[in-house]
């Protein structure tokens, strides 16, 4: 290992990242034969083949896999390097890595404009996906911050609550029991429901309270996106729980409203987690002291946008 370099570890990662000698150079714009010959080097350097072809694609050997991790560790530590000697010039510099389930996309953006308002020199990287996918770019160590709403019951993982996250039971403008007050879980088993797909946070949350309390749900309809719920909602195909932060946008005169449900609001929160045993940089440590003072306030804000009318 003493041969490989920074550089051959650096296009590894790139063609590791998108199984591809080809777009590894684009990204680095390097040429293929240049790309070609680093791995053959980095190869002989490591005495072990890293790559297996089966078909069009590649994949990583067991060898390339313990390649990959260690060379994310040593990208992660010059990365934290080149942030403590921007810290020590008295400049805030780096990258922020955050991953977030969709339903976190309805209010982490909003966090991030202030932040780099403060900090302009901090460049940032915002996934959003599913619950399931966020856990396994935490197991791979991808980001440096994850915002998930039902965090997994592990003790390697630090877990801290951000802001609230209502649950809520979300109709269309004209449904007959939109003006009615105190609606029970029995009445509302009779409506069909649109919910996110088996292992979303929401949908193991809801499911869990119907359960808790003998009622069966009608699940008419799985949809994996909170904006195609609405869509079907306003088009007349059910009705749905979501978080009252995903109606943000809508505002009390748009085409959704929240039903009046003994039970509901389902009273959860954000939580942002990282490895307990991870080193977090400067720019992630940042990032979280900007969240529980000023980032709170102006989540809180973001809460407040929509506001159920009164029945």
């Amino acid at each position: 290992m003493k041969h490989a370099t920074l550089h051959q570890l650096q296009v590894f990662e790139a063609i590791a990242k998108h199984s591809s000698f080809t777009k590894a150079a684009e990204e680095l714009y390097l040429t293929q034969p240049t790309v070609s010959q680093q791995m053959k080097q980095l190869t002989k350097a490591i005495g072990m083949p890293l790559f297996e072809q089966l078909g069009k694609r590649l994949y990583l050997t067991e060898a390339g896999e313990e390649v990959l991790k260690s060379s994310r560790d040593i990208s992660t530590r010059f990365s934290d390097l080149e942030m403590t000697l921007a810290n020590l010039r008295g400049m805030k510099q780096g990258k922020l890595r955050l991953s977030a389930i969709t339903t976190a996309k309805y209010f982490v953006p909003r966090l991030l404009g202030p932040f780099r308002q403060l900090y302009p020199g901090i460049t940032i990287s915002f996934q959003v996906t599913n619950r399931q996918q966020v856990l396994d770019r935490l197991d791979q160590n991808l980001d440096d911050l994850y915002f998930i709403g039902q965090p997994s019951k592990s003790a390697d993982i630090c877990v801290r609550p951000v802001m609230e996250n209502p649950l809520v039971v979300v109709a269309p403008q004209n449904h007959p029991l939109a003006k009615e007050q105190s609606i029970s879980l029995q009445r509302m088993a009779q409506e069909p429901f649109i919910m996110r797909e088996s292992g979303s946070g929401t949908r193991m949350a809801v499911e869990d309270f119907f359960a808790e309390n003998h009622v069966e749900m009608n699940v008419v309809m799985e949809i994996g996106s909170n904006e195609a719920i609405k869509q079907a909602i306003v088009g007349g195909l059910g009705i749905s729980v979501l978080s009252r932060h995903s109606l943000a946008l809508e505002g009390i005169h748009g085409p959704l409203t929240i039903l009046n449900v003994e039970g509901f609001p389902l009273q959860r929160h954000w939580y942002v987690i990282y490895p307990e045993s991870k080193q977090l940089s400067i720019v992630a440590k940042t990032f979280l002291d900007f969240l529980f003072t000023e980032g709170r306030q102006i989540a809180k804000q973001a809460d407040m946008d929509f506001v159920a009318p009164d029945h």
